[in-house]
C-alpha cells in the first residue's frame, strides 16, 4: 500500500464463540510435566511465531516414544489469550508443572537469549544457564519482567510456574519483527536446528539431572583398587574425570542434584553425570527416586 491516511473499519463483534488451541501429552514415567509452550496466532510471521511452532513440533517428535523420566506436554495457543484460556480450564493440573518453556523466535541468526522464570532460579532457568555457558558460543540471560511471550501468563502470582522463555533475537529487537519481512529468507534452517540441538540438551539435562546418596560417606574411599582412580600419586592437576569423582562423591549426601554439582565444581553436566554413573555401579553411590 502508497504512503498516506487510511480509514480502517474493524467489522467485529462481543458475541459468544470458541478458542482453538493445540495439546498434546507426551507420558513419562512420572506424572510430572514439563511445559513446552508456543503460540500460534500468526504463522505468516515465520520468525515470531512459526519457528516456535516448527521447533515444538520437531521437539515432540523426537521425544514421542522414546522412555522419559517426565511427561511432557505441548501447548500450541493463540498469544495471552491462549495461555489465559488454558490456564482457566487447567487449574486443578497446573501443580504437575515441574519445569516449563515458552519458545518463540528461534529461527533468526542471533545468539540465545533465555528469559528466567519469576522464581528466578528455578531448575530450568539452572539447566538452560548451564547448557548455554558449556555451549561455548555468546548467549544472554534476562531476569524476568511481566511483559514479553505467555511466560508471563504462566508467570503470574496466582501460578507462579517455573517457566522461562527461550529465543534467539527477542521480539522487538529486530527490524523484521511484525512485518512482512519476516518471512523465509530470515528464519535459516541452521538456525532452526541449533534451536533444536540446545532445545533437547535442556531436555536431556533435566531428564538425567538426579540426586545421589554416597554409601560411604565417612571419609574418601579408595578409588584405585575399585578401578576409578589412578593407583599412586600424580601431579596437582587432575583429570577432570577424577576431579568430577571427588566432587560427586563429596556433595552427594541427598540433597545436592547433579546440576547443583556440576554449577558449584564448573565442570559440564556430562561429565558430572559419568562420575555419578560410574561411581554407582562400583556401589559407592545410591540413586535417590525422583
Amino acid at each position: 500500500m502508497p504512503e498516506g491516511e487510511y480509514d480502517v473499519l474493524i467489522d467485529a463483534s462481543l458475541e459468544e464463540g470458541h478458542l482453538s488451541f493445540g495439546e498434546l501429552l507426551i507420558a513419562g514415567r512420572s506424572d510430572e510435566e514439563v511445559l513446552i509452550s508456543t503460540h500460534a496466532c500468526h504463522p505468516s510471521m515465520c520468525n515470531d511465531n512459526l519457528s516456535g511452532v516448527v521447533l515444538a513440533t520437531f521437539l515432540a517428535a523426537h521425544l514421542a516414544g522414546q522412555s522419559l523420566r517426565y511427561s511432557y506436554r505441548f501447548l500450541f495457543l493463540p498469544g495471552t489469550i491462549g495461555a489465559i484460556t488454558w490456564l482457566c480450564l487447567n487449574e486443578a493440573r497446573v501443580s504437575a508443572i515441574t519445569h516449563g518453556l515458552v519458545l518463540a523466535c528461534v529461527g533468526d541468526a542471533g545468539r540465545f537469549t533465555y528469559k528466567r522464570s519469576r522464581r528466578g532460579n528455578a531448575e530450568i532457568d539452572r539447566a538452560v544457564h548451564h547448557v548455554l555457558r558449556s555451549s561455548g558460543a555468546d548467549y544472554t540471560i534476562l531476569d524476568f519482567s511481566p511483559d514479553g511471550y505467555d511466560e508471563r501468563q504462566y508467570c503470574s502470582p496466582g501460578f507462579n510456574l517455573p517457566v522461562g522463555s527461550l529465543s534467539r533475537t527477542p521480539h522487538g529487537r529486530f527490524a523484521e519483527y511484525h512485518t512482512s519481512a519476516d518471512d523465509l529468507s530470515f528464519v535459516r534452517p541452521e538456525y532452526l536446528a541449533d534451536s533444536l540441538a540446545t532445545s533437547l540438551a535442556i531436555v536431556t539435562l533435566l531428564e538425567r539431572n538426579r540426586a545421589y546418596l554416597n554409601t560411604n560417606p565417612k571419609g574418601e574411599p579408595r578409588l584405585g583398587t575399585r578401578g576409578l582412580y589412578r593407583s599412586v600419586g600424580g601431579p596437582v592437576d587432575r583429570a577432570p574425570d577424577e576431579l568430577a569423582l571427588l566432587w560427586v562423591l563429596n556433595m552427594s549426601d541427598g540433597h545436592h542434584s547433579l546440576l547443583d554439582i556440576a554449577e558449584r565444581s564448573a565442570l559440564p553436566f556430562d561429565v558430572v553425570k559419568q562420575a555419578a554413573d560410574a561411581l554407582t555401579a562400583s556401589g559407592l553411590l545410591q540413586e535417590l527416586d525422583g
